[in-house]
């Protein structure tokens, strides 16, 4: 991370790379990261929570005033919206969300069970198209869709071609996978997630070894530059429940650092079950901070 991160997208493709789709003459990967608007976010990264619940014992950290995700968007800079697994969300609600959160905020949207689990990646048109009608109500804050498959649904080449290449059609953002089968860490699933342009989250407890690092589409050359890298922290040991000590949170945050300067970075906490999520968010914001300031020191 010598350098400054910054997408190479030209201003036109930056405007069109929001929720609703392009048009076909913008390259996709040209969407894959937003730029940061300063050479001194040499170690920005998007640090948030899966929601934006704040627990009484980090509330000091964020405003007083304002609703929960209007004092969430004042300390952290984007968060994964995971209730539109469960049920629908509409456009309006969507909006209302992105009106509350200030400029350069963003989101990531969990794409709904009914589509990844029920519908097993097949006949998804129709879902998929009332599903990213409901989320572009985000509008130029709707970065990331989320797919998060179930620990059963093995990897299938056609099924998952049609999918993904679908999805691409309906939706110019950056696309993430979190497959849960160790059929989908095989070369052919990698394959196809390159092919597709979709990038593979890396996952904390990791089901199998290579889920812990990112994986699929990593940009153009395939180091991260241009891409969106993508990293979910359910809790460990205790799913969900446990909270991270700072020693993990400093290792995390020395990984990120290796990250070639272009690559978009996304750390989500999804330990939210014990209300651990926002400190460890607030802990690795601190980190990177620091780490911040003692390079523009140098």
């Amino acid at each position: 991370m010598r350098k400054t991160l910054r997408a190479e997208v030209a201003p036109a493709a930056r405007t069109a790379c929001a929720g609703a789709p392009i048009a076909p003459s913008v390259p996709r990967h040209m969407c894959r990261s937003a730029p940061l608007e300063s050479n001194e976010e040499l170690l920005q990264v998007g640090i948030g929570t899966a929601g934006w619940s704040l627990p009484r014992s980090v509330a000091d950290a964020f405003p007083r005033a304002g609703t929960h995700l209007q004092r969430y968007g004042e300390v952290l800079n984007c968060t994964e919206i995971n209730s539109s697994f469960y049920r629908s969300h509409s456009a309006e609600v969507y909006a209302r969300w992105a009106s509350q959160t200030p400029r350069g905020f963003r989101f990531a949207v969990k794409i709904p069970r009914a589509i990844t689990h029920e519908g097993r990646l097949r006949a998804a048109r129709v879902p998929l198209q009332r599903f990213i009608a409901e989320a572009s109500g985000l509008a130029d804050k709707l970065a990331v869709l989320l797919v998060q498959l179930p620990p059963w649904l093995a990897f299938e080449q056609r099924p998952a071609h049609r999918f993904f290449g679908l999805l691409s059609e309906m939706f110019r953002g950056a696309v993430m996978c979190e497959p849960r089968h160790g059929s989908w860490f095989e070369p052919a699933a990698e394959r196809l997630l390159v092919a597709t342009q979709v990038g593979r989250v890396a996952a904390d407890p990791a089901r199998w070894p290579t889920a812990a690092v990112p994986g699929g589409w990593l940009g153009p050359v395939g180091e991260g530059t241009g891409a969106v890298v993508y990293h979910r922290w359910h809790g460990s040991p205790r799913t969900y429940w446990s909270k991270y000590d700072d020693g993990w949170l400093r290792a995390r945050a020395a990984e990120l650092h290796r990250w070639p300067a272009g690559a978009d970075r996304w750390c989500i906490f999804d330990n939210t079950a014990s209300g651990a999520a926002a400190s460890n968010a607030l802990g690795l914001r601190a980190i990177a901070e620091s780490a911040r300031q003692a390079i523009s020191r140098s």
